[in-house]
């Protein structure tokens, strides 16, 4: 009998979330996709799921909510379970924000905002995960970091904070659900192709790729890599993985 897979990825519409919830369509998983903003980002997220479908014959749904409220991460759950049934399978924690100034000049609601998006969403995500991981006897959940959780810079203080928490909990997390095959990894991207780095001046671009031993900048794709790796690893939990082109070596 062929066993229905189910993946929940948030921030999922496009960018590295997309790339990521590609690739699990491909490996025969349907999709939950979470989004939150913009109209355009609906569509973008329908639009995703219409593609996999046609490409690998998977089913998918897109669900608006912001992730930093634990009722909205049950919406996604609840959701999830009510189109797929209650076997979650994959559980891709991607959204993340970031604010790129001077500390000093950040305001309390915007470094909180970026804690309760890059940090508490994955655990609210995590808490009503788990209990159906638990019920299937497995699952998998990667994390989406960054490498500045090992490797700070300057002007993003609260995001290196939240991206280091990340980590932690991915440990601590895949310590305590080891026993029930419950694998706990984090990839941690180093400067990859969004929207977020086209928006930035092309000479400072051209700057950070020469830091970079690979001398590219990586794409989305390069983090559906080792997310598939990651879920085919059997025998690895507690990792982080950082696709990076060796920047953390600098």
């Amino acid at each position: 009998m062929l066993i229905e897979k189910t993946a929940i990825v948030t921030g999922g519409s496009k960018g590295i979330g997309g790339a990521l919830a590609t690739r699990l369509a491909s490996m025969g998983y349907h999709t939950v996709l979470n989004y939150y903003g913009a109209p355009a980002e609906k569509e973008m997220a329908e639009e995703l799921i219409a593609e996999n479908h046609k490409k690998y014959g998977t089913e998918g749904i897109a669900i608006e909510a912001d992730v930093s409220e634990f009722s909205n991460c049950q919406k996604i759950v609840e959701a999830a379970v009510d189109r797929f049934g209650s076997r979650i399978d994959v559980l891709v924690n991607n959204a993340g924000i970031v604010n790129s100034k001077p500390f000093l000049e950040l305001k309390p609601e915007e470094y909180e905002r970026v804690m309760k998006v890059d940090v508490i969403a994955h655990l609210h995500m995590c808490k009503l995960v788990i209990p159906h991981m638990l019920e299937a006897g497995q699952g998998n959940i990667i994390n989406i970091s960054s490498i500045c959780g090992w490797k700070p810079t300057a002007y993003e203080v609260d995001y290196c904070a939240a991206k280091a928490a990340v980590m932690g909990a991915t440990r601590a997390l895949a310590e305590e659900f080891g026993p029930h095959d419950i694998r706990v990894n984090s990839i941690a991207p180093g400067m990859h192709w969004t929207d977020m780095l086209r928006s930035d001046p092309p000479e400072s671009i051209e700057q950070e790729r020469q830091k970079i031993p690979l001398r590219r900048i990586g794409e989305p794709e390069d983090i559906a890599d080792a997310l598939e790796f990651l879920i085919k690893a059997g025998y690895m939990t507690g990792q982080i993985i950082s696709p990076c082109g060796g920047l953390w070596m600098n």
